[in-house]
């Protein structure tokens, strides 16, 4: 069955939350007041994405948009600790950029096996009640939830890593030239926009191998999305040496020259300094053969190597990969990586809170440690109440809520916790 080419993907990822901690003592004959237990919680399982070399489309992910790790295993008595969860590894082809869909962030920039990038990191697990016995409590009714994973959309775009990309206006012979250099076999017919997606193939040569890809025929405005456009467009950054293939049946092949190379150089202006080796296709018609000496001609002005090649009657062909292997070993060997401008900014703390007052009685403090401290702990002990009512003095929300005005009675709402304030143990004092 043929695969469809997928270059974009958009899929939600969540991580595993970590297992809950547990409140147990021991009960062993002949051990008077054994003391405290329970072992705490696994961590929960990350989401990673890795390269795998024998991907070529995000066509696994299309129909499983959800990826989810597994939780940690609760802890037990007996001072058990709960398993970790297992990680979800997610394989992607290489050339695979990963993003945060809302915020457009760069997560990764996976191009070589071997690289691998945390996508959603799995919360910890919660402590049992063994983790909080001290000198002053040595029988602690206290225990922690699991702290939740990390969740969130992500978007996946492909850029087809090749070391030679084939381009050049609809109908100028690229597929045919890559189903005889390789073991390919894209469409090939007479006709404009045969291919509608890139296609990738192996060539070898004196015992190496380059990689090629097939780039769907450019029109003018490609740049702006006409025709197939900025879809391909990003295929071609990433080839490290542009075979530009000329159509030698054409009106104007020096005309669709330069028609391409403004379009790369309006989709980005770096393009222009890759690498090109032009080459007239087809001289096995006389129409070729006739514009040869003007595209010879012209790509001296150009300053640009060029060549004539049948990729029909395999003219040449082998000539043109011995070209292309020596411009890439005068390459340096670098991958292009998306990474992003250093900038030195101080993480926020997560200590740091806000407090809102939308309507007389009611409150709302924001915060990501308190807002943790919320999600983490286990009310049904009276003991998990005074902690909580220790941590809100710690962080200093208690008198910044007096500050504002808070009074006894008001409603004040933490992560979805509603209380009253000074009312119960857990915010009155």
């Amino acid at each position: 069955m043929t695969r469809m080419f997928f270059d974009r993907a958009r899929i939600y990822v969540k991580a595993g939350s970590g297992g809950d901690g547990v409140v147990a003592f021991r009960r062993e004959k002949f051990v008077p007041r054994g003391g405290p237990s329970g072992g705490n919680g696994g961590r929960g399982g990350d989401v990673i994405f890795y390269v795998d070399p024998g991907l070529n489309t995000l066509y696994h992910l299309q129909h499983n948009v959800h990826q989810r790790a597994e939780r940690g295993v609760h802890g037990q008595g007996a001072l058990k600790y709960g398993a970790h969860g297992p990680d979800l590894r997610v394989p992607v082809p290489p050339g695979t950029v990963v993003r945060d869909a809302e915020s457009g962030e760069l997560i990764a920039d996976l191009t070589e096996l071997g690289q691998e990038a945390i996508v959603a990191k799995g919360g910890r697990g919660g402590r049992g009640n063994a983790a909080f016995k001290t000198a002053r409590m040595t029988a602690p009714h206290i225990a922690e939830k699991g702290e939740q994973g990390n969740e969130r959309w992500v978007s996946l775009e492909l850029k087809l890593v090749a070391d030679a990309g084939i381009m050049g206006v609809p109908n100028a012979g690229k597929s045919t030239l890559l189903s005889v250099v390789s073991a390919a076999k894209p469409k090939i017919a007479d006709y404009a926009f045969t291919t509608l997606e890139p296609s990738l193939g192996v060539a070898e040569i004196s015992h190496r191998q380059i990689v090629l890809v097939d780039i769907p025929g450019l029109l003018e405005g490609a740049h702006e999305g006409v025709g197939l456009g900025l879809e391909f467009l990003r295929h071609v950054e990433r080839s490290r040496v542009l075979i530009h293939l000329l159509n030698g049946g054409g009106p104007d092949p020096v005309g669709d020259f330069e028609a391409i190379n403004q379009e790369l150089s309006l989709f980005n202006p770096a393009m222009a300094d890759k690498p090109q080796l032009v080459v007239l296709n087809k001289m096995d018609l006389p129409e070729a053969r006739a514009a040869w000496p003007i595209v010879q001609a012209a790509m001296e002005r150009f300053g640009l190597p060029c060549m004539a090649i049948s990729a029909a009657t395999g003219e040449n062909v082998q000539q043109l990969l011995y070209r292309v292997m020596e411009m890439l070993d005068a390459l340096p060997r670098v991958v292009e990586v998306l990474a992003p401008i250093q900038e030195i900014t101080p993480k926020p703390d997560p200590k740091l809170f806000r407090i809102l007052h939308p309507e007389a009685n009611y409150w709302i403090v924001e915060g990501q440690e308190i807002e943790r401290t919320v999600h983490m702990t286990k009310w049904d002990y009276y003991e998990s109440a005074l902690r909580f009512q220790r941590i809100l003095n710690a962080l200093g929300i208690s008198d910044a809520l007096r500050e504002a005005g808070v009074q006894d009675g008001d409603t004040v709402r933490i992560a979805g916790l509603e209380m009253a304030w000074g009312y119960d143990n857990a915010f009155g004092e």
